[in-house]
């Protein structure tokens, strides 16, 4: 599971079970996309509770689901090109002796 916290504190990750996110602070969690079968029977990925666009058709489910994923993590929870600049210059402070 990829975690991505901005310079403001908020954080933001593919909800999956791996960790409970309560025990980092009080989760809001929202619905990034939905994956429907079409008339045909075929799957589709749309995006567009993100701002993405409709992912397939896929034969299986399955694959609707990898591309889903994949599409995520590519467009929605890579950090923005002002959030690497901010991350790049800043600096984390030394660690203390023990």
């Amino acid at each position: 599971m990829q975690i991505i916290i901005t310079p403001a504190g908020t954080a933001r990750c593919i909800y999956t079970e791996e960790i409970d996110l309560s025990a980092i602070g009080s989760p809001v969690i929202t619905r990034a996309s939905h994956v429907e079968p079409d008339q045909q029977g075929r799957w589709l990925a749309d995006m567009s509770p993100v701002g993405g666009k409709l992912l397939g058709p896929y034969e299986l489910r399955s694959e609707a689901l990898v591309a889903e994923q994949a599409w995520l993590e590519t467009h929605w929870l890579k950090p923005t090109t002002k959030q690497r600049e901010v991350s790049r210059t800043e600096s984390c402070p030394p660690v203390p002796d023990k």
